[in-house]
């Protein structure tokens, strides 16, 4: 039997190789299987050493399914019990997205017929990323099994210069655009680039395009940072926040446009990346403000502004719902969960999102296509937008996969109580370390219909993750009996009683954060500046001047807003009194 080396033996490239598979997710058992490696206390020593976890990022659920399906799909020589976690993962995937997996499963076993192939085998190609046996008849047959009346439509209109679609949450945009992205490489043999405010974002599509070719057609695509596929077109899936977003030409599909920060950046780059007239441009998202400097080119007021005269561009609903070509051959549509549920997705229970949404105005904005109003928020949608980073870029000490993902540094946690019908919000934010750091919100947790117990076991569970400094609980009402449980594991727990003061002290402290550009979180944390725009100036019954956000007996409050203020609150309206006395571990 062959001698291995021992691990200070290992050439520089074994060493390299393996600190790409850590970053891209893969377990220290399968980078030694497939590197050969003496074992895995090789792999956590490397690790350690060259501090490999700095480098790794905080993550969704949809985003950690899409990157473990990724690892899977282009490990080599997968085994049974692979291809079991693939199908779970996939099928997971596809939930968090809204699809019909009925209809899925439906145009699975037809391609798989017509192959003449099990769902479970994979023809061997000579060629990588070989596609030469795929027929346009084929991907055509099941484009029309898989997908909905609305997105049919979308695909009737695929060859329009610039679409802009204004679409409800979870109505499986992402999934079609994948697909018609999928499609068109393979019929065309052009590029396809995905923007994304964040690349693990970007990387859920290629996540369905892996899925696509495996389940639909037997092939396992390859390629780490771009899939090329056997007829010369690239798919490309980069960040709107890295530099990697610029210096690709492709069909450009730019997801969540309207919370994507500094529009003009993205915009520039966009019109270079697509500058030649065969380039198609699709642009969908949840409406955020009209503020947004992405409203200008939706409503058409950018295009009639460099023309003399007034231009009319009909936005409304009744217009749109079908799609129309503007006079700047711009092809726009607006698909809200009700249309949706019209043209054949009948996965909602329309009454129980509603009532699951934290206001009325947060439904209407998330499932309804509307826009949230200006001016009645006391937050500034810009300056909430700057505050969303992709973190895979720019935080390099939160190691996620640790059982302690920030070390020993201090960190604060806010909880806003859960209400009749109401959401519980916690989260964890990371303070500023030194002059000119920022606040970091590291971990946000939604909960709902959940005991106290429950939700006091999920703060102690923080505790134990965390080096806890400050944990700050609004008592009005029902949260009282939270404080009470958190208090016996942790004495430090501070009470916040609401009051006119008490508000006007959150908010004020919060908007000094903001405005000021002292706070990140993740870029697709975006229901975090959705309640934030919530939140609006209000009076008393005596006319005394306070804050409010919707509350209603069946409506939430903007629960992760407020979580964050009780996070904040523990640093003073003038920070610059408090002397920091805190010792880091080195």
């Amino acid at each position: 039997m062959r001698t291995l080396p021992p691990m200070t033996s290992y050439p520089q490239e074994i060493k390299t190789a393996a600190k790409m598979m850590w970053l891209r997710r893969l377990s220290a058992k399968e980078i030694v299987e497939q590197l050969n490696l003496n074992n895995v206390r090789v792999v956590y020593q490397w690790a350690e050493k060259g501090q490999w976890e700095t480098l790794l990022q905080h993550e969704t659920v949809e985003q950690a399914t899409a990157r473990r399906l990724i690892v899977l799909a282009e490990k080599p020589n997968k085994s049974s019990e692979d291809y079991k976690e693939i199908e779970k993962l996939g099928n997971l995937l596809d939930k968090l997205a809204g699809i019909d997996l009925k209809k899925a499963r439906s145009a699975r076993e037809k391609a798989a017929g017509n192959r003449g192939e099990s769902g479970g085998k994979h023809k061997k190609r000579k060629l990588k990323n070989d596609i030469s046996e795929i027929t346009p008849e084929q991907l055509e047959e099941i484009r029309k099994e898989l997908f909905f009346e609305y997105q049919h439509r979308w695909h009737a209109n695929k060859n329009q210069r610039t679409r802009f679609i204004l679409k409800s949450r979870q109505i499986g945009a992402t999934y079609y655009f994948a697909w018609e992205a999928f499609e068109d490489a393979i019929v065309s043999g052009d590029n396809q680039v995905f923007l994304s405010a964040s690349r693990s974002q970007a990387e859920i599509f290629k996540a369905y395009i892996l899925r696509f070719a495996s389940q639909y057609f037997g092939i396992e695509l390859k390629g780490a940072d771009f899939i090329a596929l056997s007829n010369g077109a690239e798919l490309r899936f980069v960040s709107t926040n890295g530099r990697t977003a610029q210096g690709y030409h492709g069909h450009l599909y730019i997801d969540e446009v309207f919370w994507i920060p500094d529009f003009q950046r993205l915009d520039d780059a966009v019109s270079g990346m697509a500058s030649h007239k065969k380039w198609r441009r699709t642009y969908f998202s949840v409406p955020s403000m009209k503020t947004h400097g992405a409203y200008p080119f939706w409503s058409g007021e950018r295009y009639a502004k460099k023309r003399k005269g007034k231009i009319a561009f009909d936005l409304s609903h009744a217009t749109l719902k079908y799609g129309q070509l503007g006079p700047d051959k711009v092809w726009r549509n607006i698909i809200t969960v009700t249309d949706a549920e019209e043209q054949g997705c009948n996965l909602f229970d329309i009454d129980e999102l509603r009532d699951e949404a934290s206001s009325e105005a947060a439904f209407n904005n998330k499932y309804l296509c509307r826009f949230l109003e200006a001016g009645l928020s006391v937050f500034n949608l810009n300056d909430l937008l700057a505050a969303a980073v992709d973190t895979h870029e720019v935080w390099a000490d939160f190691k996620i996969r640790q059982e302690r993902p920030y070390g020993n540094h201090p960190v604060w946690i806010g909880y806003d109580p859960s209400r009749s019908g109401d959401g519980a919000a916690i989260v964890v934010v990371a303070p500023p370390l030194k002059e000119g750091d920022k606040f970091r919100v590291l971990e946000k947790i939604v909960l709902r219909n959940r005991a106290w117990q429950y939700q006091a076991n999920r703060i102690r569970e923080l505790t134990e993750k965390y080096n806890v400094q400050f944990i700050g609980i609004d008592c009005t009402g029902p949260g009282h009996g939270v404080f009470e449980m958190v208090q016996n594991f942790f004495r430090r727990a501070t009470p916040i009683h609401y009051g006119l003061e008490t508000k006007t002290a959150l908010v004020l402290k919060t908007q000094d954060v903001i405005e000021s550009q002292r706070i990140q979180w993740d870029a697709e944390h975006t229901d975090i500046p959705q309640a934030f725009l919530q939140i609006h100036q209000t009076t008393t019954g005596k006319d005394q001047i306070t804050y409010a956000a919707n509350r209603t007996s069946t409506t939430g409050h903007a629960d992760v807003a407020w979580a964050v203020m009780h996070a904040l609150s523990n640093e003073p309206l003038n920070r610059n009194r408090r002397k920091s006395t805190w010792a880091f571990a080195a």
